[in-house]
């Protein structure tokens, strides 16, 4: 039996292909999980208690946390800025509830973009608003295309990876090329986790929890795992945890 994946979903407008709006999750996303034999499932944004949240991810063997708009500053003291944009505080408040029921029962968490700037908030970190504010902007790479929607689709750039990290052995490699789509960043570490990958202008783009299986990648893997091997060993290794666990709960 193939593991049950949880993604929160976020709503999208309504179209001529549905009057109303729609919970989605990214096709990438969803074809990355299929490919490592998971089953993913999108969960429709809601408020959940934390019971609520704890009684719905017992249902599911791992959480993705996708890529998006920005999370709210105020949750880590901070007021908005002139770049942030696309603000949802019930959608910060359903991912966070679905974050903390997973982290408190031990399920495996992929946090892309978004995802582990969310998760970096959560656990007591901050974040960079605006790359281009940086002193050092200037010097930055590329971390999201310019000329959006129109070129290219995103920035695909270097990330160092340290050696002997659950990120290196997930990957199969100590140094990849990321599809990148971000103008955020994380300005303070969250104590529970630990930087473990860096773009070459020093922009970190991995984290992983000290003591919990939680991934945290700033790029984006499923945007390209169809044709990069090392980016789809990223979801096979999330769904393979998630299915030891499935295994796991089989004997008892």
């Amino acid at each position: 039996m193939s593991p049950l994946i949880a993604l929160a979903g976020r709503y999208g407008a309504p179209s001529r292909v549905s009057r109303d709006a729609v919970a989605f999750a990214g096709r990438r996303y969803l074809d990355a999980i299929l490919r490592a034999r998971g089953e993913p499932v999108v969960i429709a944004p809601q408020p959940l208690t934390t019971e609520d949240a704890e009684a719905m991810m017992r249902r599911f063997n791992g959480l993705v946390l996708m890529g998006g708009a920005d999370v709210n500053p105020a949750l880590y003291g901070q007021a908005a800025g002139p770049h942030i944009y696309g603000v949802q505080p019930e959608q910060d408040t359903f991912e966070t509830s679905l974050l903390n029921a997973a982290l408190k029962l031990d399920l495996p968490v992929l946090a892309v973009c978004r995802g582990m700037q969310l998760a970096n908030v959560v656990l007591g970190g901050s974040l960079v608003q605006h790359l281009g504010e940086l002193a050092n902007a200037s010097d930055l790479l590329a971390h999201a295309p310019k000329q959006f929607p129109v070129g290219e689709e995103f920035a695909l750039h270097q990330v160092n990876i340290e050696a002997g990290s659950k990120m290196a052995q997930a990957l199969g490699a100590t140094q990849i090329n990321g599809a990148s789509f971000h103008h955020q960043g994380i300005a303070e570490l969250a104590s529970d986790l630990v930087a473990v990958g860096y773009a070459p202008d020093g922009i970190l783009e991995a984290v992983e929890h000290r003591t919990k299986w939680l991934l945290g990648m700033q790029w984006h893997p499923e945007d390209t795992a169809a044709t990069d091997s090392l980016q789809q060993n990223l979801y096979n290794a999330f769904v393979q945890r998630a299915r030891e666990l499935l295994a796991a709960e089989a004997t008892i």
